[in-house]
């Protein structure tokens, strides 16, 4: 169940004006975003959009040329990097790896283990984990600093279909139980329908932005994307709004409605 942002509050971050040049090309230009208490958004877009420079300005990672970013004061933020991989050469097992990031207060390295799904692992080598087995670990050591805002850079690269289904389940879990914001870059686009609260799509600049209905049929992403993929995500969303019975059929007219409870038109 999606648990609303809080926007009662000020925002653990808030960009405007935001514009950073790598390499002599423009990256980003006149970003205006914020994130908030307890929300999911997620970041897409194609490949070289900007999305992973848009994090790590935001994170702090890189200084924006123009712009201005504001971080709440004390502002704890975990963060999983995109397409990290241990150094197979050097030896230092998952308890090793743990140690290195300051643990917060309450916070110990057994038990986030354990969240993430990886527990009994901590005397293993790096270098023998799997592709998912280390993108949890890597999960692990961003919530071991128990943080305000979660910053996750296509947190399933490298992991199978089944263990991508898990960890897209455990990241709302993860911000209900810690309050946490959580900033998502994914190439599934699909996952934008179900896990994220609103979505943000880059070219450069923003596109569109919004809850997850609406800008899956704005004309830009329709653009960038395609309409096929627009298509789908609307036959997906529709699919996924109504109720099923123990045998897998929807509930259509005689059954109670509730939020999301049924539909009264064939499917797609």
């Amino acid at each position: 169940m999606t648990v609303s942002s809080d926007k009662t509050s000020e925002p653990l971050i808030h960009a405007t004006g935001l514009g950073v040049t790598l390499g002599g090309t423009k990256v980003l230009n006149n970003i205006d975003i914020s994130l908030w208490p307890r929300e999911i958004l997620t970041l897409v877009g194609l490949n070289g959009s900007g999305k992973s420079t848009l994090v790590k300005a935001l994170g702090g990672l890189i200084m924006p040329d123009e712009g201005a970013v504001t971080r709440r004061e004390g502002l704890r933020i975990g963060y999983c990097p995109q397409h990290a991989h241990p150094d197979n050469t050097l030896p230092m097992s998952v308890m090793d790896f743990l140690q290195l990031t300051q643990a917060a207060p309450g916070m110990d390295a057994i038990g986030v283990l354990e969240e993430v799904g990886i527990s009994g692992l901590e005397n293993r080598q790096l270098s023998a984990l799997s592709g998912g087995e280390y993108q949890r670990l890597l999960l692990a050591r961003a919530i071991l600093r128990k943080p305000d805002v979660l910053m996750l850079d296509e947190p399933m690269a490298g992991v199978d279909v089944a263990g991508q289904s898990d960890l897209y389940q455990l990241i709302p879990q993860l911000r209900d139980r810690y309050g946490c914001g959580v900033i998502l870059v994914s190439h599934d686009i699909h996952v934008v329908m179900a896990a994220t609260d609103r979505v943000i799509c880059l070219n450069h600049h923003v596109c569109c932005s919004g809850h997850p209905e609406s800008v899956a049929v704005h004309p830009e992403f329709v653009s960038l994307f395609g309409a096929q993929i627009a298509e789908t995500l609307a036959v997906y969303k529709h699919q996924h709004d109504h109720s099923h019975d123990l045998h897998g059929d929807t509930l259509g007219e005689g059954h109670e409605q509730g939020d999301h409870s049924y539909c009264e038109h064939d499917h797609a």
